[in-house]
């Protein structure tokens, strides 16, 4: 009888738990029984390994009684990633591979019938939670997941591209196998040799001055925003831009959305330090914004944390969809329950929504007519809730420009001058409190806010005026501290707060 143990990872959410792949031989009835909470696809390994064992030129022990667990027991598994360790924990029990030389190492990979390694997904997932947990082992992996995990600083990460290139780097001493294998090598840990992520650039916009200064705001405050006007405004144009403004990514926050990005599938090594994108459609379910499903997958909010989310006629989402987004807006965290499973992923995004100001999108603009009808207009402006355009820190109407106009107005500052600005901004706010405007809340919102008389008794008595809820409140006086940052004032004045009042006076839903 011969026993072998190869460790490997599962994957749940951003965690990955360690996974002991035990391989029993044993004289008996030929079978091949694999046990230990596996889901279908990892059940479907029995005939990959077994083909890709043959078909690498290896024997397979067909006479032998084969017994595989996955331990922990009460852990469940999915997806191919368990192929590799399994096959070679085969090898190792047939004594074809030295078990000695497999100490130390993690391995991962989804077999095809031909011996050949595919990637799996959540490579640098799991690279990261490798990591946190202090483990010291060497992880070894097919080459394109290697060159996703090789992101990440302190590992020792082997790349392979068939499970013979993993039998002859392994093999016993005594074999005569050449040392190093053409399709086996180790990956350098080194971020910094990706190229400087590429925007769409800010001075591509014509005109839309009042647009441009509120898209400066957001990036230095990292506020969220609501751009209200007519088809062919520049709405959607803005948004695509404003991840351009925002300041370099530090390196644990690439790693934060590379690693969600990875266990997706969307990830690829050149998109390392550039900020996320997501533009989902508006018939999106809620369960595609939030993330769900078993086992839960992230959604499009995490996919986009670091970065922007934007929503495009924002009141056609499904009303269920929109409401979910409340909680991760002030948290920065989604949490998804499952009666058998629970996961945590990151959803620290910047939302910028968009939509027409009524159902022909024409009300209030300088070149169409609205045809719609009052009943209509409150109908729709009613879409979004009271709650969730209270959680929506800048709200500002985008008129589009005649074409007259439109082809004599300059351009403006390019992504780079503002993103200059942006960075000054954030830097006084880390300095000041350690972190964006946007995450004040309480005593540190009083506490940073340094208001002077003046100014104080000017915005209690707009809030009388207005109508406002103690959330407003304190989001105008965030937005008003990210004015003052940018205009290098230690104490918020009357002029930061009447912009920021501009800001979030409400297009719709108006008190």
């Amino acid at each position: 009888m011969s026993l072998a143990f190869i460790p490997s990872r599962a994957l749940l959410g951003l965690e990955a738990p360690p996974v002991m792949v035990e391989v029993h031989l044993a004289p008996g009835l030929p079978s091949f029984t694999l046990v230990g909470l596996a889901d279908t696809e990892v059940k479907e390994a029995r005939e990959r390994v077994r083909c890709a064992i043959q078909n690498a030129g290896l024997d397979f022990p067909h006479n032998r009684r084969i017994t595989v667990n996955l331990a922990p027991a009460d852990l469940p598994k999915d997806s191919g990633r368990f192929d590799l360790p399994i096959a070679i924990g085969i090898l190792a029990a047939s004594d074809q591979l030295d078990a000695d030389r497999l100490a130390g190492h993690v391995f991962a990979g989804e077999l095809s019938l031909s011996g050949e390694l595919k990637p799996v997904r959540g490579a640098l997932a799991m690279a990261a939670a490798h990591c946190q947990q202090g483990d010291a082992a060497a992880l070894v992996l097919p080459y394109d997941s290697a060159c996703e995990a090789a992101l990440v600083a302190g590992l020792q990460v082997y790349g392979a591209r068939s499970l013979t290139d993993v039998v002859q780097a392994f093999a016993p001493a005594d074999a005569q196998q050449p040392a190093l294998p053409d399709g086996w090598c180790r990956l350098q840990p080194d971020p910094a040799r990706q190229a400087a992520p590429h925007y769409p650039d800010l001075a591509d916009v014509k005109g839309q001055a009042a647009a441009r200064r509120a898209l400066e705001i957001a990036a230095a405050g990292q506020h969220s925003m609501l751009l209200l006007g007519p088809p062919g405004s520049g709405k959607s144009m803005l948004a695509q831009r404003f991840a351009g403004l925002l300041p370099p990514m530090q390196p644990e926050q690439a790693l934060s959305a590379a690693a969600v990005a990875s266990l997706a599938g969307h990830f690829s090594p050149d998109q390392w330090g550039r900020r996320p994108h997501r533009s989902p459609h508006h018939s999106s379910s809620a369960v595609a914004l939030v993330g769900g499903g078993s086992p839960p997958r992230p959604g499009e909010i995490s996919l986009a944390s670091e970065g922007t989310l934007f929503l495009d006629e924002v009141p056609e989402f499904p009303r269920a969809a929109l409401e979910a987004l409340r909680e991760p807006l002030e948290t920065g965290q989604i949490h998804i329950s499952r009666a058998a499973r629970q996961a945590v992923f990151p959803a620290r995004f910047q939302l910028i929504a968009a939509m027409n100001p009524c159902p022909c999108g024409y009300l209030g603009s300088r070149i169409r007519p609205c045809r719609c009808t009052p009943d209509q207009v409150r109908r729709y402006q009613g879409k979004l809730s009271g709650p969730l355009l209270d959680r929506i820190d800048l709200q500002l109407e985008v008129q589009a420009l005649p074409p007259e106009e439109l082809l004599t107005a300059s351009t403006g500052e390019s992504s780079a001058v503002v993103r200059q600005r942006v960075v000054a901004a954030r830097e006084r706010a880390l300095q000041r409190q350690g972190g964006p405007n946007q995450q004040l809340q309480g005593l540190a919102l009083e506490a940073s806010a340094r208001l002077d008389a003046a100014a104080s008794s000017f915005l209690q008595k707009a809030a009388r005026q207005l109508g406002w809820s103690a959330r407003s409140t304190h989001r105008t006086l965030r937005v008003a501290r990210t004015i003052a940052d940018l205009a290098d004032s230690e104490q918020i004045t009357i002029p930061h707060l009447a912009e920021a009042m501009q800001l979030r006076r409400g297009l719709l839903h108006q008190h």
